[in-house]
């Protein structure tokens, strides 16, 4: 296989498994499930907190900053955060504890009930995400999974579940970064294009 055919070969992978995705109704209506869910926490006034490792940890960042910054609009910022900007926080636990223990602990000092943590895990089988979610159940924070594969432990301790149909991970992550943004544009367009009395603690 020369380069120009596995570059098509990526491609046609990408497109199958996008195509997956839009043909599969009960993915479409989780996308929508999830993005109201995140709205009507911003409105309450709660804060949404992000999470993942490697490849998911970027997304978790990007999609944080895509609600604290701006997607299409020019808007006040929404309340969200990537747990594993703070490098000494997270080398610190890490030395201290376990990396195992580096985003339950985080949750247990900061998240607020009524707030929600979104664990994005290719796996689904993370553990410090799967601890994150077990002190999240007991702060009642709700928690909310981007995972692939069969879905993996992590579907049996999340609120929510959205499940990219591919056991291939740069699929599972090109699914998660397509949906996390639609999301996050559901969200930007609901709550500032609602009367200026539900989104004036946003402007």
């Amino acid at each position: 296989m020369n380069k120009i055919q596995l570059i098509e070969k990526r491609i046609q992978k990408h497109v199958e498994s996008i195509q997956a995705i839009l043909n599969n109704q009960i993915i479409l209506c989780k996308v929508a499930e999830i993005a109201e869910v995140i709205v009507s926490g911003f409105l309450k006034g709660n804060k949404v907190y992000f999470c993942g490792n490697g490849g998911s940890a970027a997304d978790a960042q990007h999609l944080a900053t895509e609600l604290l910054n701006s997607f299409y609009l020019e808007r006040g910022g929404l309340p969200a955060e990537a747990l594993h900007c703070n490098t000494s926080y997270i080398t610190a636990v890490a030395n201290d504890h376990t990396f195992d223990e580096v985003y339950a602990r985080y949750m247990a000092g900061v998240g607020q009930p009524g707030d929600i943590l979104v664990g994005i895990t290719t796996s689904g089988n993370s553990l410090n995400i799967l601890k994150a979610f077990e002190i999240c159940k007991e702060r009642e924070i709700t928690t909310i999974a981007m995972t692939g594969h069969q879905g993996g432990q992590i579907i049996e301790k999340a609120d929510y579940s959205l499940i990219i149909p591919s056991s291939d991970t740069p699929r599972i992550q090109e699914g998660h970064i397509l949906l996390g943004h639609i999301i996050c544009e559901i969200v930007e367009a609901t709550i500032f294009e609602t009367p200026s009395f539900l989104r004036s603690s946003f402007s």
